[in-house]
Formats: C-alpha cells, structure tokens, sequence
C-alpha cells in the first residue's frame, strides 16, 4: 500500500512541474498563427530548431538552422537586438529553447509558430 502512495506522490509532482513548465514556456514566448507570423518573421531571426535532416527536408524560406540539440552551444550565433521566431515540426519543442534562449541571451521578444512546421502552408525551401 505505501508503494501506490509512493507512485501518486511523484505522478502528481511530476503534473505540477509539467503545469509549471507549461505555464513559464507561455509567458517567456508568444505563440503566434501562421498569419501572424508571416507578418513579423522577415524582421526577425527566424531558426528551425529541427534536425538537421529535418531541415533539409523542408524549411521555411529564410530559415536558420540551429537544431534544439545544439542549441546552448550555438546560442551566441543569436543577435540579443532583434526579435527570435522559432518552429519545430509541431510546436512542442520551442518552448525549451524559447526558455535557453532567454536564460542565456537575455532574448526577450520570442515568438512561436503554432502549430508548427507540419501546419505551415507559405512557401518551403528544400535541399536538392
């Protein structure tokens, strides 16, 4: 019986903290629609925080790479004067980097695209 007591206790602070998390992510970044984010990303740095190979895939036009896995060591390649967009595949990890963005840069205008690259319908840059 103590095991289940256990088990809930950390099931449920693992909830607070995912709450918690969620809930920083959405006040350090702004999520923004598709249109939104046109409007803005040409004034902006935009970086695809996928793969490599995701990349390559497909970007949005203009794109950066600087995939989530190097992210804190290439954070400097990031200007602190000008605003950050940032996409991955579906949106769930630019919250993590928006996050080792503002701790390490001091970047303060991040934005998100919502729902992520897989939503995008503008135009998209492959490597042949």
């Amino acid at each position: 019986m103590e095991g289940i007591y256990v088990i809930l206790i950390l099931l449920g602070a693992f909830i607070v903290y995912s709450i918690i998390m969620l809930l920083m992510q959405r006040r350090i970044m702004k999520s923004l629609t598709e249109a939104e984010f046109r409007a803005g990303y040409r004034k902006a740095q935009l970086i695809d925080i996928r793969e490599q190979k995701d990349f390559e895939g497909g970007h949005i036009l203009g794109a950066r790479n600087i995939p989530l896995s190097q992210l804190k060591m290439r954070i400097k390649e990031l200007r602190p004067d000008q605003p950050v967009y940032l996409y991955d595949q579906a949106g769930i990890r630019t919250g993590k980097a928006a996050q080792m963005i503002r701790r390490h840069r001091g970047i303060k205008d991040i934005y998100q695209l919502k729902g992520g690259f897989k939503l995008w319908t503008g135009k998209v840059k492959t490597k042949k």
